[in-house]
């Protein structure tokens, strides 16, 4: 299993690592969906675990007051202001079969790491990149995980997620249909462009532009 989720981990960076390098100028500083976060703080923030020991980032920890959130924030903008595009698509690239896993999360938490990131990305972006079926399962089970609904904290009472393209569900009340890969985003916290959900909650949901 753990070499299944590991080809899928390579896989996912080496085409995101495609995607990235051929992105105009322009899209590295175009907002991501990570709040406060443009596509170059994004993609630092994916590459960190390549530059930094863990005795580097525990030291940071410490500096953060324990808040990892806040050390995230520090190492993605510095990061993001010392290298350019090509370094840091070419860190993606070149650490793609990198072991790293976050946290209690193993395998499967790192490559949801990666697939969300890149649709941070790719979504932001108007890029239509569906994210390939085995990688979509391992998604869906590791988004259920209690570990990973108290991280996000998102408020679904009163709705049912609902997939229109797998056979998927969450929760009960009010549907909000969508793709899968999408629904996974709405746990995760994100606020998604308008025209990907559909339902009564959508609104809560989407980030409005105009």
């Amino acid at each position: 299993m753990d070499t299944d989720i590991r080809q899928q981990i390579a896989a996912e960076r080496r085409e995101l690592a495609d995607l990235l390098s051929e992105l105009p100028p322009r899209s590295w500083d175009a907002p991501s969906l990570c709040a406060g976060w443009r596509i170059r703080e994004v993609v630092a923030h994916m590459t960190t675990p390549y530059r930094h020991s863990g005795l580097s980032v525990l030291a940071g920890l410490v500096r953060a007051r324990g808040n990892f959130d806040r050390l995230a924030d520090r190492l993605a903008r510095r990061d993001a202001a010392a290298l350019g595009p090509r370094e840091l698509t070419a860190c993606l690239r070149d650490n793609a079969e990198h072991p790293w896993r976050p946290p209690g999360g193993g395998y499967a938490g790192a490559l949801s790491h990666d697939v969300i990131h890149g649709m941070d990305i790719t979504v932001a972006l108007g890029i239509d990149r569906r994210v390939p079926g085995d990688r979509l399962r391992v998604l869906l089970g590791n988004a259920l995980s209690p570990r990973s609904r108290r991280y996000f904290g998102v408020d679904l009472d009163g709705v049912e997620l609902r997939a229109d393209d797998v056979d998927w569900s969450l929760g009960t009340g009010t549907p909000l249909s969508g793709a899968a890969q999408d629904l996974v985003l709405v746990l995760c916290g994100r606020r998604l462009p308008e025209g990907r959900l559909r339902g009564e909650p959508a609104a809560r949901f989407t980030h409005v532009t105009h």
